[in-house]
């Protein structure tokens, strides 16, 4: 197994990702009438394994082939970008243990939120935003807003 790793590209201009992902969002809308959101697919994961109805039912379901998509576009990304390693990411004053923990701590408070809320940042942000939803509005930036006042405090232990 080659370690080696080289050295990773450029991350990709912001302003033309975003024109790229209202793109896709454009397209969700075209062809599968619906915008993006990813929060629906592990519920009809959920639903698919406890009602045991199999896979196909599942495959017949947008938002999961949406997921799919993602999964497989992150990585093909990453790889191609010389990006994609194993590795935790985490500041001096958190160990990796740590780390993982509050991700997943984390993951799973958004998760149960989500599914509390009926969706996710993705669909209520993107889709509802691009809709002209006053909702989906307020609740950006509301999430804006509480990101840049925590971003101080948490930026410490990053240092």
């Amino acid at each position: 197994m080659n370690t080696t790793m080289r050295t990773p590209k450029p991350y990709w201009n912001p302003y033309l990702s975003g024109v790229g992902l209202g793109l896709i969002l454009l397209a969700s809308f075209v062809v599968a009438g619906r915008g993006l959101g990813v929060s629906g697919a592990i519920n009809g994961l959920v639903t698919s394994i406890m009602t045991a109805s199999g896979f196909q039912a599942l495959f017949g379901d947008w938002v999961f082939v949406e997921v799919l998509g993602l999964i497989a576009g992150a990585m093909a990304s990453g790889a191609l970008a010389g990006r994609m390693h194993r590795t935790v990411d985490s500041g001096p004053r958190i160990t990796s243990r740590t780390r993982l923990l509050l991700a997943v701590s984390g993951g799973t408070l958004v998760g149960f939120g989500s599914r509390f809320a009926h969706g996710c940042t993705s669909g209520q942000a993107l889709s509802g935003g691009a809709l002209m939803s006053v909702g989906s509005w307020i609740f950006m930036i509301a999430l804006f807003a509480t990101a840049y006042a925590f971003a101080g405090v948490l930026r410490r232990a990053w240092q």
